[in-house]
């Protein structure tokens, strides 16, 4: 066998309904935070590929948004990215957690049970059960669901038994040459992170529906050797949430924009100076120019 041979590579795919903690475990997997990560539903609205390299091996994770039935042209595009990531798996981690109900999504199920690669149920938040009789209950379910699909409960917030399920993938990756460069992390440009961040803080300050309604797109980004120099638009739909997002006298936007540079700060070692603007694109999640705009549709 030469080196190349030798080498292992593949995608592992990570699916499942939202708020069930499948960006926590991609972001502890890869050991980087790729994934914006909060308490509310629907936060990952991309198909987030998260990359780690060894001499031998390369994993690319890829983290997508929660299966759900989709109410506006924004959530189907989200829909499409769960999907899509059923057909270029070689190995697909189905994410739940000890409160779901297994038969929550039948439809996405029957399709996952109809996958001939490798399906690992990832089990999520088993910290949260007080004894082992209810989590034997839970794992009896899922084999009764998907009995092809091998069952591995797992705490990624606390990191218990991530040990055991990256000796799996491990094992159940193909042989292959890297699909990415030796160096590289995820196959998102810097501005893209700078969005993601943005919108993690809005998620974070805003209560209801605002989060939900809004979009971040960079305008300018501008970097030397010691500083980034960063504008970006803040969308909403309606003006009166512009209102909330400002809040009185600039407070609110000021407060995202303090949190949001702190972290693109660190992310990307380096000074950033950030400036935030609000604008008002009217039912943007339902506009297919948008949605290819900002990214959630083919050009």
């Amino acid at each position: 066998m030469d080196d190349t041979s030798k080498h292992k590579a593949g995608f592992a795919n990570i699916v499942g309904n939202p708020n069930v903690g499948k960006s926590t475990l991609m972001n502890s997997l890869v050991g980087e935070r790729v994934s914006i990560i909060t308490s509310k539903a629907q936060t990952t609205r991309h198909r987030i590929i998260g990359i780690v390299n060894t001499d031998d091996m390369q994993i690319v994770y890829s983290d997508t948004p929660g299966v759900l039935v989709p109410k506006y042209k924004l959530q189907e595009a989200m829909l499409d990215f769960s999907k899509s990531a059923l057909t270029d798996a070689d190995i697909l981690l189905y994410v739940t957690d000890v409160v779901e109900m297994p038969d929550k999504n039948p439809d996405f199920i029957a399709q996952v049970s109809k996958e001939a690669i490798p399906v690992i149920v990832v089990i999520n938040k088993i910290d949260l059960l007080k004894d082992q009789s209810a989590l034997e209950g839970i794992v009896a379910k899922w084999q009764e669901m998907l009995p092809k699909a091998e069952i591995i409960p797992v705490s990624a917030l606390h990191k218990f038994n991530l040990d055991y399920l990256l000796k799996r993938i491990k094992e159940l990756l193909p042989y292959s040459p890297p699909y990415f460069g030796k160096d590289a992390l995820t196959d998102r440009p810097a501005r893209f992170f700078v969005t993601e961040i943005i919108r993690e803080k809005i998620l974070l300050t805003y209560d209801k529906e605002i989060p939900y309604a809004v979009e971040v797109a960079v305008e300018q980004f501008k970097e030397d050797e010691t500083s980034i120099h960063i504008m970006a638009l803040i969308y909403v739909e309606r003006e009166s949430q512009k209102g909330i997002i400002i809040g009185r006298g600039g407070s609110a936007l000021k407060r995202v924009g303090t949190l949001a540079r702190k972290d693109i700060e660190t992310f990307f070692d380096k000074k950033v100076y950030l400036e935030l603007y609000v604008k008002v694109e009217k039912d943007w999640r339902n506009k297919l120019n948008k949605l290819k705009y900002f990214g959630y549709t083919p050009e």
